[in-house]
């Protein structure tokens, strides 16, 4: 199959050329080589950052530009997988999984950079699109050759830009964050492959990442109606765990923060959504709920989110059930405004109903909530008219007319619902 080696969204590397200083996070690589590199107290065993290191130096004899940021970045990820792997802590010998993984992950990322920059990026997009070459098409299409061939390249071109993002954010690196040194682009290139072959649990089994990405593709689905990657990502085994993937706040609000968005406006709200939920979770004590929502971000299949934790199903099933209270309450309670601005269901938009859908819930509520609708639409144009002014006019308290709005959210968001689903079957 023909391949392209220009469609890895990436700038050309050189061997030597340093990254800029802002490219790396607010501890220098450097000093963080250095100090891991030295035994401290009675440990005298090589620390993972001196084995990443020593493995380099003994196949390169030489130190490339960028070492020192690609020895910290596999450092800490190989940190982090034996730190949370209950088998790794439970077999008693967490040296010889660090080696393994030392071993695993610098043999990977010396194999993209002794094929170079070209012939490495080749080689990376052959790979991948082997694999998706007969999911990007729609089933029962007659697409020849070249017009299948111009979906996988139009795929690929996004793959790329996804799986950037997710370097970046799973080493907490700037969003500007380019790899620049022959090194640093080996290491980029071994993390896309992994990356891509990533295992989601379904109900059916489990299937790469590349592959429910390429399948979503080909269903062209217009950009109001994504993908639900609720059951794909959670595998819901349980009728608890189906539940909670139905709810239409969760699921909805799950799906735009998985979503992938070429508009920067979008990605700006996703990202004060996703910043604001995390602070809400927080001052709530629930340090479960933000790594549950950490993990699902990373695309964290149950299996892998249940082994991170430490959690048996039953657990899962009750952290879920904690998760989708909490979601639900901040997006219809703490930070309503926010979530349907960035749904786009606000109130100038009629909650996300058209004109006829709109009509059609008016008539469902009673005159106090209507005059009640009516006040909170003025509200977004009057900033006088607060709260105690809409209590008064109605003869409510501040109380009951914040806990009647999250009813009428509520049953709006029920209402759209239904009412599309209707119009899907």
């Amino acid at each position: 199959m023909k391949t392209a080696s220009t469609c890895i969204a990436m700038p050309p590397s050189s061997p030597g050329t340093p990254l800029p200083p802002e490219s790396f996070p607010e501890s220098s690589p450097e000093s963080f080589l250095e100090s891991s590199s030295q035994p401290t107290g009675e440990d005298t065993a090589p620390t993972v950052a001196a084995l990443v290191q020593d493995q380099f130096m003994a196949h390169l004899q030489r130190r490339p530009g960028g070492l020192a940021g690609v020895v910290q970045r596999l450092t800490a990820e190989i940190d982090r997988i034996c730190a949370l792997s209950d088998r790794i802590q439970a077999s008693g010998d967490i040296n010889h999984w660090q080696t393994a993984l030392v071993r695993h992950r610098v043999s990977k990322c010396l194999t993209y950079y002794d094929m170079g920059s070209h012939r490495g990026r080749v080689e990376l997009h052959s790979s991948l699109s082997a694999i998706v070459y007969r999911h990007v098409a729609p089933q029962g299409s007659q697409l020849g050759f070249k017009g299948r061939y111009a979906l996988l390249e139009d795929f690929m071109q996004n793959f790329y830009i996804e799986v950037l993002n997710a370097f970046r954010r799973e080493h907490d690196l700037p969003a500007t964050y380019t790899p620049r040194t022959r090194l640093e682009l080996a290491e980029y290139m071994a993390f896309s492959e992994q990356y891509a072959k990533r295992r989601i649990n379904l109900r059916g089994g489990s299937q790469q990442l590349i592959v429910l990405r390429a399948q979503a593709f080909s269903r062209r689905q217009p950009a109001e109606t994504s993908v639900d990657m609720a059951l794909v990502t959670e595998g819901a085994k349980t009728e608890a765990a189906e539940s909670h993937a139905r709810s239409s706040v969760v699921q909805q609000v799950r799906e735009k923060m998985m979503a992938e968005s070429s508009d920067p406006g979008d990605g700006v709200m996703r990202d004060r959504v996703i910043n604001a939920l995390m602070q809400y979770l927080k001052a709530q004590n629930q340090p479960d709920c933000v790594n549950y929502l950490v993990l699902k971000l990373q695309d964290c299949s149950a299996a892998e989110i249940d082994d991170i934790l430490g959690l048996s199903a039953r657990e899962r099933d009750y952290l879920q059930q904690r998760f989708k209270y909490h979601v639900e309450k901040f997006s219809q309670q703490h930070e309503w405004q926010l979530v349907h601005q960035w749904l786009g269901a606000n109130l100038e938009a009629r909650l996300g109903m058209t004109p006829t859908e709109w009509a059609d819930f008016l008539a469902t509520l009673t005159p106090d909530y209507r005059r009640f609708l009516t006040l909170k639409q003025q509200q977004v144009s009057d900033a006088a008219l607060g709260d105690d002014a809409i209590a008064q006019a109605l003869g409510w308290t501040p109380k009951k007319v914040q806990r009647n709005w999250t009813k009428v959210l509520k049953l709006a968001w029920t209402f759209r619902n239904q009412a599309r689903g209707s119009e899907a079957s």
